[in-house]
């Protein structure tokens, strides 16, 4: 298996589209995400795996729309509660640790006729701030998004989560509580420390869950972790709370590092099935001018665009 120039392995399927940026390209393509204090942190990540296959559970809420809002206060579903997660994993092994390990959902299911645009808000000093021309450029395409919010960038933005959850373009889905990789013996990315145990695992995903139902009626089907990195045990966890570990098949904007020509070329080659990751908290990025660029060509090609409640 090769590494990535700071010595994380990559899975081979990951290095698949790299050749649309030609060879150079390989030791600068880099994983979304932001660091434990909102910084952005770089390795390679999966540009176009093939969709996984790992069924997704029912959803959590038969009566949450397909931007996953419930009334606030009512009608949030019920969660296996911490004590019983904790007895329930006992003993477990945590298993691999990465992007594409078993149980994270890549893709959307085999045969869908939709693509996904999803985009992270990190959260924390460097990383609680909002692309407004990104999400402008999103309203003014029509082009569905499912946004996965940390809670600490849902707390420094309450105004604008209110009115993205009422937004019927958009779906809200979780990215944690401090942006920690989810595992359950500490592993790191980036060298970032991953939660220490299945209960700390469950904490990351349901204090959050658990907020956005509270303060903004948000019921959410998809989780993404913080670095997008879990482990086996961590996707299992997720599965059985009934929401799907959700990771992509094609990054678009590297961590919010790739100039604005690099994300468009990105989104022009999305396809059926793919779902691809960006950021909107960071606007001094190329992200909103290159998904601009590339949203108009992928939309002329014929590939539609939906959430990923839409797309499931």
């Amino acid at each position: 298996m090769p590494a990535s120039p700071d010595g994380h392995l990559v899975p081979l399927s990951s290095r698949r589209s790299l050749l649309a940026f030609g060879a150079a390209a390989l030791g600068s393509f880099v994983l979304s995400g932001c660091a434990a204090d909102g910084s952005s942190e770089s390795s390679l990540a999966p540009a176009n795996s093939a969709p996984s296959v790992h069924p997704a559970p029912a959803p959590a809420s038969p009566a949450a729309s397909s931007t996953g809002a419930v009334a606030p206060g009512d009608g949030a579903p019920e969660f296996l509660d911490r004590d019983k997660a904790i007895d329930m994993f006992k003993g477990r092994a945590a298993g691999s640790f990465g992007l594409e390990v078993p149980g994270i959902q890549l893709g959307l299911p085999e045969g869908a006729k939709f693509a996904a645009l999803t985009f992270d808000a990190c959260g924390g000093p460097r990383g609680s701030a909002v692309d407004t021309a990104l999400l402008s450029t999103l309203r003014a395409h029509r082009a569905p998004a499912t946004l996965f919010i940390n809670q600490r960038w849902a707390r420094a933005n309450p105004g604008l989560m209110k009115e993205l959850v009422a937004d019927p373009l958009f779906e809200i889905a979780n990215h944690g509580t401090l942006h920690a990789p989810l595992c359950i013996a500490g592993q790191k990315a980036y060298g970032i420390p991953g939660t220490a145990s299945v209960g700390s695992a469950y904490d990351e995903v349901m204090e959050n869950q658990r907020y956005m139902a509270g303060e903004f009626g948000v019921d959410a089907r998809f989780f993404r972790s913080g670095t997008a990195h879990m482990d086996e045990a961590g996707a299992a966890l997720c599965r059985a709370l009934g929401i799907v570990p959700m990771n992509f098949t094609r990054n678009l904007d590297a961590g919010a590092t790739f100039a604005a020509s690099a994300v468009a070329s990105q989104v022009k080659l999305l396809k059926s099935g793919d779902v691809g990751i960006g950021h909107f908290n960071q606007p001094g990025s190329g992200t909103a001018a290159g998904v601009r660029a590339g949203l108009g060509p992928l939309l002329d090609s014929g590939i539609k665009l939906a959430t990923l409640s839409q797309g499931f």
